[in-house]
């Protein structure tokens, strides 16, 4: 079974090409005007293994918030979409990363029900020029487009980067393994029958 998605979306704010492979070996190629997201979304597809293409524009002479919200639109759409009636994924999947003076916790859970609890307090607004409300955002967009359960809870740290990081980092490992196939499970891990 091959779980891959295309994501095309254009509007009159942005024009997003996407495409995720769920199984892969940790290799991506993004662009787009968010340097420090493309930074993450590296980071993401890295250290979850998923191979990654972002190819996106969109009217940063604004300012990025239409450009980060609809990466995560598309990124939750291709999620959704590569992982089809979820049969046999793990459905759940937990990882805390540090990156030094920071510790980040993230859980995933592929329910189908969509909710992000977020609690992440920067001592600053913005590293560069990328505002670190549109994290947020991200995260928010990617949770409801892929219909998962998304918490992020950074515990300590100083260094906005350093905290940034290691809230992709472990936001990356418990996402691969909800994704992870338990050849254990038949059909889906729910008593409802269906996530």
């Amino acid at each position: 079974m091959t779980r891959t998605a295309e994501i095309i979306r254009k509007t009159a704010e942005t024009d997003i090409t996407l495409t995720l492979s769920l199984d892969g070996r940790g290799d991506y190629h993004v662009q787009s005007p968010a340097s420090f997201l493309n930074h993450m979304l590296e980071l993401f597809a890295r250290h979850g293994l998923f191979d990654l293409t972002v190819a996106a524009t969109g009217d940063s002479e604004i300012d990025l918030h239409h450009t980060v919200e609809d990466i995560g639109i598309c990124l939750g759409d291709a999620v959704d979409k590569a992982l089809g009636n979820k049969t046999g994924i793990k459905r759940y999947g937990t990882s805390t990363v540090p990156m030094d003076e920071a510790l980040a916790t993230a859980v995933v859970d592929l329910s189908g029900r969509p909710f992000l609890v977020y609690e992440v307090e920067f001592d600053s607004d913005k590293i560069g020029e990328f505002d670190l409300e549109l994290l947020e955002e991200f995260f928010r967009s990617f949770s409801v487009h892929a219909r998962a359960n998304v918490h992020i809870v950074v515990h300590h740290g100083k260094n906005a980067h350093h905290m940034a990081e290691a809230s992709f980092k472990a936001f990356a490992r418990s996402l691969s393994e909800a994704v992870t196939i338990d050849p254990r499970i038949e059909g889906v891990l729910s008593t409802k029958g269906k996530l």
